[in-house]
């Protein structure tokens, strides 16, 4: 190689650049010197200056370092591509949200009508399940912010201005992607730290609330059984108050006697701390029997009476969350590390034991010490024979025993596994999304919310199928954990690296024509610019 420099550095046109010029390496030549010089770049592959004509220009273009100009035009490049994410990312986040809320209050508003709940026990509970709707919701927001962006961005033609410039769809995607990675490692702490506390008070919280009887309900000429060791009864009650006419109240309270106490009208209410019931009757009358002696009958006629019973159940009582145990959805990843460190540790005893008995058993069985203490039946020489049935059978329980503990272990293993895995496979999607989105939102030149939530549906659908699926087909030890958490995030990462090779060698666009047949014959003349024509107008 260097005798082949040599010669080329010691011919007459090289010769003739060093001298005419103050370059002294062939590299640092512009390539108009070298065109007008007749040098053949040709010679220059042959000796040993590769790709010179990009080093060349390299060089012509931004010198030994780039130029502060360069890197000015590059940062306000990525701030403006930041900045067109930002307004979808905000508003596809708050739009997600409100579909989880309303989810959830749909599926649990039974469970809170009726209990008498303050606002601000309302508010923490929905607060607390804001946590895991952050975590689901995030990157959801962000494919759809990317698609909204870039399809705007291609709708405008400014990613061809911007190719036309020089800057690739790679140099287009890098602030995107640095900002999907700070998402995802903000997730991945959140995870790990805030959404197990909340995870942990919300059981705490949600278990109070089912704890809590709903108020008391009083149905015309129905008997109520909500009060323990009475039975009341109300033939008319009002349904904007506590005024009550027609109250008949059976007492059970004392099993010695029976007590039957009717009233014209009355009011109800409860204690200031709910345990109690009061009862207000007026203009009534109390029937009383000794059960013991049944001649003893009294009857007492009041004006006013004021009965006071007591209620469990229909306070509302906060328990500390340090009563409660922690899931497996309640820890942190390093905590579950622990714990499936200690299962491993006791399911490596039991296996160990479980050889040493099985190794002392066949010893026995060998050796021919089958046991004399247990019983040899009324058959003549058939000891031995039952004696080694009847061992063989306790030893095939306890084997079996055993592998049911310590298959039970490896499952509880998994489980954690699983949940290792999800902290860090659903906030990876944050960066997976920005891959598969970039290239969609090229290709379909549109940036409007409803192409972009089109095509992320299909996206959140088989990712969280896939994550759903490998997370019950994980528990049950069909799948490694690994596998099943990580196995969405490598297929749509691929595609979206496969889509933006493609998009950066060639323009790519979706043919929506091939769709529209599939819509109203309006919206189709809407969307192809056509305003539908009137059958009346020649």
């Amino acid at each position: 190689m260097g005798n082949r420099y040599d010669a080329c550095s010691g011919s007459k046109e090289f010769n003739s650049i060093f001298a005419s010029s103050h370059y002294t390496d062939i590299h640092h030549v512009p390539r108009a010197l070298l065109v007008s010089k007749q040098i053949d770049i040709g010679l220059l592959h042959e000796c040993g200056y590769k790709n010179i004509e990009k080093r060349i220009e390299k060089r012509k273009r931004f010198g030994k370092t780039p130029p502060l100009t360069y890197i000015i035009s590059a940062m306000l490049l990525s701030r403006y591509i930041l900045r067109a994410h930002a307004g979808p990312f905000l508003f596809s986040l708050v739009t997600l949200m409100f579909i989880f809320l309303l989810q959830f209050v749909m599926k649990f508003i039974d469970q809170l009508v009726g209990k008498g709940l303050t606002a601000w026990v309302i508010m923490e509970l929905v607060a607390l399940n804001l946590a895991w709707m952050l975590v689901l919701a995030v990157p959801m927001s962000v494919l759809v912010a990317v698609l909204m962006a870039f399809g705007d961005l291609s709708s405008r033609n400014e990613i061809t201005a911007m190719k036309a410039g020089g800057v690739s769809i790679y140099r287009m995607m890098m602030p995107v992607v640095l900002a999907g990675i700070i998402v995802g490692a903000i997730m991945v702490w959140f995870n790990n730290d805030v959404l197990p506390d909340s995870n942990h008070r919300l059981k705490a919280l949600t278990t109070d609330i089912r704890r809590k009887k709903p108020t008391i309900a009083l149905v015309d000429g129905v008997f109520s059984q909500d009060i323990p060791g009475y039975s009341l009864l109300v033939r008319k009650a009002s349904q904007t108050g506590n005024d009550l006419e027609g109250v008949t109240l059976y007492d059970y309270s004392n099993p010695t006697t029976n007590v039957v106490i009717t009233a014209v009208r009355g009011t109800i209410s409860f204690s200031s701390d709910f345990r109690k019931i009061i009862l207000y009757l007026e203009d009534g009358e109390i029937h009383e029997l000794n059960l013991q002696d049944m001649g003893a009958y009294r009857k007492i006629r009041f004006t006013r009476h004021r009965i006071a019973m007591a209620v469990e159940g229909f306070d509302f009582e906060r328990s500390q969350a340090s009563a409660f145990s922690r899931g497996d959805r309640e820890m942190g990843a390093p905590e579950m590390v622990a714990v499936v460190d200690s299962l491993d540790r006791v399911q490596a005893v039991l296996e160990r034991e479980l050889s040493v008995m099985t190794a002392a058993e066949m010893n026995a069985v060998s050796a021919g010490r089958w046991g004399t203490d247990l019983p040899t039946g009324s058959i003549p020489g058939a000891a031995e024979p039952q004696n080694a049935l009847i061992r063989t059978r306790n030893l095939t329980a306890n084997v079996t025993t055993e592998l049911f503990r310590i298959d039970a272990l490896e499952r509880q293993m998994d489980q954690y596994w699983v949940e290792i895995h999800k902290k860090y496979s659903i906030p990876t999607a944050c960066l997976v999304f920005v891959l598969v989105g970039v290239p969609l939102g090229v290709m379909a030149r549109r940036g409007g919310f409803g192409i972009a939530a089109t095509l992320s549906l299909g996206f959140f659908v088989m990712y969280w199928a896939c994550l759903i699926g490998g997370e019950k087909l994980a528990d049950r030890a069909i799948l490694s954990p690994f596998w099943g958490m990580w196995v969405a995030n490598i297929v749509i990462g691929a595609l979206g690296c496969y889509l933006t090779y493609r998009v950066g060698r060639e323009a790519l666009i979706i043919d929506w024509s091939v769709f529209q047949h599939l819509l109203p014959r309006r919206m189709r003349a809407s969307l192809s610019g056509d305003a539908p024509r009137d059958p009346l107008t020649p």
